[in-house]
């Protein structure tokens, strides 16, 4: 139990398994009267176990936070749990992750969204969704008024069900969090978010984290950014934008108002485009956080770097590490330590450098 120094306990994390685990969940929230949030996490409590939890949810008053990832609960427990979100009216956060949703289920759940749902977060990553479910998913996205937090993270969505979900966002007005990690998002899907990105003015957050992304991609990403006022975050990790994207999105950082993360871990950029980002801070007034670990950024782009946030006065962090940079690299980010903390790591040695620090 979580608890107060006053107040009773209202969050509750069961750690046992299967029957014992949902004999202590259906005996909290008869007796915990003000309990708020149940965490089951691999409590493993099965489709039976999850039918009995949700008839006891469909007279609950005061829950509003459950996390049932990783429970095998499967087709008649996530039917049961559609069933008792329809006739609750305290949920707001639901956490389905790791279940093996079943297309009629993911129906259903749409359904419930387009109709009566006081759900503002909702995770369904890992459950193979696919195209057909996100299609469902983005007409009710279409009409909902209440989701802020949308996961989908590992769930085998391709283009068109990318696509269908950009369609929403140009109507949504209430999401501002879209998880898409580890899909098949590609070009077209992105171009697609683009689209979406330039009409949508409450998104804040974009992971598309290792989406076979190219430089076309970013390139269509970075003429939305010159336009979009609202996006703070977008997560490129592990796609493959090179240079050349890269390059197209230094060019909407030089205009860009509102972003003030940028993960581009992972994408093949070297020099040229570490310069080219570099010569973006200069004039960008609002990027706070940089990410290029994992690239082939050598010395020239460093002491690019390095001069670039000599003439930014936002950027706090930059992370190098894992490139081509050696201790000359090193030494001029070393110049600029006291302005902006920087990530780095020489082929000796990792550093990282800050205002305490020597280098050897």
């Amino acid at each position: 139990y979580i608890t107060g120094d006053t107040m009773p306990a209202t969050s509750l994390k069961i750690t046992t398994k299967g029957s014992e685990a949902l004999a202590e969940a259906l005996k909290a929230l008869k007796t915990i009267l003000n309990l708020t949030t149940l965490d089951l996490q691999g409590c493993k409590i099965g489709g039976n176990g999850a039918q009995a939890l949700g008839e006891a949810l469909k007279t609950n008053s005061t829950l509003d936070t459950l996390n049932l990832c990783n429970n095998s609960i499967w087709y008649k427990g996530l039917l049961a749990f559609s069933e008792a979100h329809k006739a609750n009216s305290t949920f707001t956060a639901l956490t389905l992750s790791d279940n093996l949703i079943h297309p009629k289920i993911a129906k259903e759940f749409s359904e419930a969204l387009r109709s009566k749902s006081n759900l503002t977060t909702l995770d369904l990553a890992c459950n193979s969704i696919g195209d057909k479910r996100a299609h469902a998913l983005s007409e009710a996205l279409s009409t909902n008024s209440t989701l802020a937090t949308l996961y989908l993270s590992g769930n085998s969505i391709k283009v068109s069900g990318v696509q269908a979900l950009a369609d929403a966002l140009k109507i949504n007005s209430t999401l501002i969090t879209l998880d898409l990690q580890n899909n098949s998002t590609a070009d077209g899907g992105v171009q697609a978010l683009s689209e979406a990105l330039k009409i949508n003015s409450t998104l804040t957050t974009l992971d598309l984290w290792r989406n076979s992304i190219g430089e076309s991609g970013a390139q269509e990403l970075a003429e939305a950014l010159k336009t979009n006022g609202t996006l703070i975050t977008l997560y490129l990790q592990n796609n493959l934008i090179g240079d050349n994207g890269a390059l197209a999105l230094s060019q909407a950082l030089k205009t860009n108002s509102s972003l003030t993360t940028l993960d581009l871990w992972g994408n093949s950029i070297g020099d040229n485009g570490a310069q080219a980002l570099a010569e973006a801070l200069k004039r960008n007034s609002t990027l706070t956080t940089l990410f290029l670990q994992n690239n082939s950024i050598g010395d020239n782009g460093a002491q690019a770097s390095s001069q670039g946030i000599q003439m930014n006065s936002t950027l706090t962090t930059l992370d190098l590490w894992c490139n081509h940079v050696t201790h000359k690299g090193a030494m001029a980010l070393y110049e600029v330590s006291h302005i902006c903390r920087v990530g780095t790591q020489t082929r000796l040695k990792y550093t990282s450098l800050d205002e305490n620090l020597v280098l050897k």
